[in-house]
């Protein structure tokens, strides 16, 4: 009787831990399904923004643009775009030359969030080729803040990302500082004034772009009248812009444009002669000079003084 209980016993713990071991696989492939049914929806409705991209309503266009900002916000979705990114690309860029300005603004973060998901490789390249011609227009043909702005930020990263080389680079510089100074463009007698806002990011995109030229050599003369321009704003009303083209002319210092005689960055002998016979190394100093008392006194408003307190609330 003693061995029966026994083995009834060793059966109820057989089953039980039995039960147990089932209980745990069943969960296991619960889980699975689940997952693989979470990813099969993402895909789908992902699928489906990009259906909806093509549609002629405006208003369809922009929820798409929204749901795939948001889904690139928050996961990483780079075998998703891996094929797909040509094709996103191209509808983005649609959206930015035909769109409202919430659908351009949203199409250039989305661009700046493709750039970033297919990484520093080729991919990213050839979206920085095919997209910066378009931005660059973007920037010009219209007058929308909002628009202006995100399309700033979207030309930053697409190549920041993506540029292989100072040259390319440059083009960006080039087509930013054309925002920033519209004297230096060809269409100086159709540029308005940029509202400060705009001014602002502008510097802002620019100098984050000016960071990745410290590896190349770099020719002081081709920065002059960006060095004198952004003094100049160091006097500007408005205090976003003061504190963007400060912290433009703290990069200059940075990579050495103003420190001619001891920078690494710069070869003397390879300038150009007639750049040192008309005095660019005098004026330089010179400019290093006036930057460093205005940075004296604007130091004086960066810890607070100086400014409105009644706007800054």
């Amino acid at each position: 009787m003693g061995k029966s209980q026994r083995r009834k016993a060793g059966g109820d713990q057989f089953d039980s831990s039995d039960a147990d071991s089932v209980s745990s696989i069943s969960t296991g492939l619960l889980e699975l399904a689940n997952d693989t049914e979470c990813l099969n929806s993402q895909e789908f409705e992902l699928e489906k923004y990009i259906d909806d991209l093509y549609e002629k309503r405006g208003s369809t266009r922009e929820k798409a643009l929204s749901g795939l900002v948001d889904a690139f916000e928050g996961h990483v979705l780079f075998k998703f775009v891996e094929n797909k990114f040509i094709t996103l690309l191209n509808q983005y860029i649609n959206s930015i030359k035909r769109g409202s300005t919430k659908e351009a603004c949203l199409a250039s973060r989305a661009i700046g969030l493709l750039a970033i998901t297919v990484g520093a490789e080729n991919n990213a390249h050839e979206i920085m080729e095919e997209s910066v011609s378009h931005l660059s227009q973007a920037l010009i043909s219209g007058s929308d803040a909002r628009k202006k702005s995100s399309v700033l930020d979207c030309l930053a990263v697409v190549t920041f990302v993506g540029a292989n080389d100072l040259a390319e680079t440059e083009i960006s510089l080039k087509a930013m500082w054309q925002v920033i100074y519209p004297k230096s463009g060809p269409n100086v007698g159709l540029v308005k004034k940029l509202p400060s806002t705009v001014l602002a990011v502008a510097i802002s995109a620019w100098s984050f772009l000016l960071t990745t030229i410290s590896g190349w050599r770099i020719n002081p003369d081709n920065w002059k009248e960006s060095v004198a321009f952004l003094f100049t704003l160091l006097e500007d009303n408005d205090r976003s812009v003061r504190v963007a083209a400060g912290e433009a002319i703290a990069l200059f210092f940075e990579l050495g444009i103003l420190d001619l005689h001891w920078s690494d960055h710069i070869d003397i002998d390879s300038l150009n002669h007639e750049v040192l016979k008309h005095g660019m190394l005098p004026y330089m100093q010179s400019m290093k000079a006036k930057i460093l008392a205005k940075a004296n006194d604007l130091s004086v408003e960066a810890g607070g003084k100086g400014t409105d307190k009644k706007k800054s609330q």
